[in-house]
């Protein structure tokens, strides 16, 4: 009977054993939980056997550890994506800003090829030649200007000098018809008297 009782206090010993070990096993370990994907890898190579070039690990823990790498990935794959469509977005901004570029720059050497052209009446005249053209044009207006005023003055020294002569002319000529005028009176009274002598003799 002590035999029978020894049996079922070690049958009652194992049990109680397993079920502990059993509840230990549902229970995974933090660094599942908490560490980084090689952290939880090392973890699991230290705390499983190889057995027969087989390790032995507990399946809550393969999934667990299995999870977390799926997990990982899952998340590094979006992390890829959402950077594919940042340098997607980064390339069509670098793109429009190399034709701003090669616009900016066309129009640069526009400006540097005009710069020293003027546009007159749809011609483009360098600025050299604009200026030496239009200097010329006021010297000669210039020119102009003063001939015209020399002549002016010329003609205006004439006129005065004509308008003295009319005038002494005038009193010359009114002049001579006053005296012409008396000389003919005389001649008239003179060969009045005559007249009057010859017939009074």
């Amino acid at each position: 009977m002590n035999q029978i009782r020894l049996k079922y206090l070690l049958l009652f010993t194992v049990l109680s054993f397993a079920v502990t070990m059993a509840s230990g096993q549902t229970r995974l370990p933090e660094e599942l939980n908490t560490s980084t994907i090689r952290e939880q890898i090392n973890y699991v190579s230290d705390k499983t056997r190889i057995y027969e070039d087989f390790r032995a690990i507990r399946e809550d823990m393969y999934r667990k550890l299995t999870g977390n790498i799926l997990d990982t990935l899952a998340a590094e794959k979006g992390r890829v994506t959402a950077l594919k469509n940042m340098t997607s977005a980064l390339n069509g901004k670098n793109d429009s800003l190399s034709v701003l570029l090669t616009s900016t720059r066309t129009s640069l050497e526009e400006v540097t090829a005009t710069k020293n052209k003027i546009s007159v009446i749809g011609l483009e005249i360098n600025k050299g030649a604009y200026n030496t053209i239009l200097w010329t044009i006021v010297g000669g207006l210039l020119l102009l200007l003063v001939i015209g005023f020399l002549i002016f003055k010329r003609n205006l020294v004439v006129l005065q000098s004509t308008e003295k002569d009319l005038k002494e002319l005038k009193e010359e000529f009114a002049a001579y018809k006053q005296s012409s005028r008396i000389a003919r009176e005389k001649v008239e009274m003179d060969l009045f008297r005559a007249n009057q002598k010859l017939k009074g003799k």
